[in-house]
Order: structure tokens, then sequence, then C-alpha cells
């Protein structure tokens, strides 16, 4: 169980990103969302949000993903500001994903019985991958943030009993949405794609880019200006 100390900035990378003037802080606890900004080069913190993700009743996968990516970039901002210094730029960083299929959405599985109820569901049929991310500045209000999602479709072909049973057994299912990982074992099942791959693993790396040289008078801006 993590401490509160602990859940204070836990820093990733120590160097600042010259393109990005501003301190990026993960408010995520997945190692897939760290392992894809460290690939690409992303300077960060990592500093989870631990918040209610109660779907609301009769709640669309779009505002539902939006609204907790927005949350835990809030619940991370109010606890940061506390130690942050008040000149300090920082921007925050919520994201959560989910997969929907035949309208059904699928978030984590709670056992394997409930992993392989959701992999017999994906099997032969194209489903979506939706990710909800929110930036906004640390100490600001909330309407300085900025919210939006990415869409990805995704193909399985047919698995068979064995197949879904070996998987589960593996369980790599059992902490990912939609229970499958396909950046892992799950790979062999995927036939098509359509859309940002990154966003299936967990962090649609351009949406987040575009969101973050969105304002004008961001360091990145004017150097695609130029």
């Amino acid at each position: 169980m993590e401490t509160e100390q602990e859940r204070q900035v836990n820093v990733a990378e120590s160097n600042q990103d010259e393109f990005f003037g501003e301190r990026l802080v993960l408010a995520s606890a997945s190692p897939r969302r760290a392992a894809i900004l460290r690939a690409v080069g992303w300077p960060f913190d990592k500093s989870p949000a631990d918040i209610d993700e109660t779907r609301h009743p009769n709640e669309e996968p779009v505002a539902y993903v939006e609204r907790l990516a927005l949350q835990k970039a809030q619940a991370t901002a109010q606890r940061l500001s506390s130690t942050a210094s008040s000149s300090e730029r920082c921007l925050i960083l919520g994201a959560d994903t989910v997969v929907v299929v035949e309208r059904e959405l699928l978030g984590k599985p709670i056992d394997e019985a409930d992993a392989r109820r959701m992999l017999k569901l994906l099997s032969g049929r194209w489903h979506e991958v939706i990710t909800g991310l929110a930036l906004l500045r640390a100490g600001l209000r909330e309407q300085d943030s900025q919210v939006a999602h990415e869409r990805t479709l995704v193909r399985f072909a047919s698995l068979t009993a064995r197949e879904i049973d070996w998987y589960v057994a593996s369980g790599e299912p059992m902490d990912k949405a939609g229970a499958y990982a396909i950046q892992g074992r799950a790979a062999r099942f995927v036939e098509e794609i359509q859309g940002d791959y990154l966003n299936i693993v967990g962090l649609p790396v351009r949406l987040l880019y575009k969101m973050m040289t969105k304002k004008g008078d961001h360091p990145a801006a004017s150097l695609l200006q130029n």
C-alpha cells in the first residue's frame, strides 16, 4: 500500500525537455504510460491519483474517460499545490482508457472469470479503445484545463477456449482495460488496427502533443510556426 509520502512526486526523469518549458507530471500509476513517455523522450514526474472510478448511470464512454482523466489530474494538482511554489509552471496529465464492444464498456477485469468473459466478447469482433486525456496547470482554475479523447478500432481473431484459458493463466489480462495488452502476449490475437496504436497501449502521444502545443504562448508553439 502506497504511503502518503510515497504518493508525493516520484521523479521518473531529472532532465528538463528543452522543447517544453513546463514540468510534466503524470497523474497515473500505469507503467505502460510511463514507458511510452520515456520511449518518446518526454521527461516527467510521476504522482498517481487515487479517485473513485465508478461509472455514472447511462454515462457514455467518452464522457466517462474524459471525466476520470480530469478528476485524476485535479486530484494530483490539489495534492501538489500544498508543496509546489506558486511561481512553478507545472502541467498535470490525467488519463483513462476503456474498451467498448457491442455497446458494452469494458474496464479492468475483477477476476479471472471476468477476464474470460471479456475475451469471449472480443473474440472475432471489432472493438473500440477510447482514451481520455486531461491537462491542467497546477494552481489554476478548472476552466484552464484541456480535455480530449482518442479512438482506435481493433479487430480480434476468433479465439478458442484453450487460447483464452492460456492467456488468462498468464496473468497479463488482470490489470488491463478489456483484459488484454496489445504490447504483450495478446499481440498474437490482433488481426487489424485502425487508428493510433499507442492509444491502445494507454497514451495517445500525438493527441497529447497537440494538446500541449495548442496555446500560442506555449514555448513549443513558436517553434512550430517557424
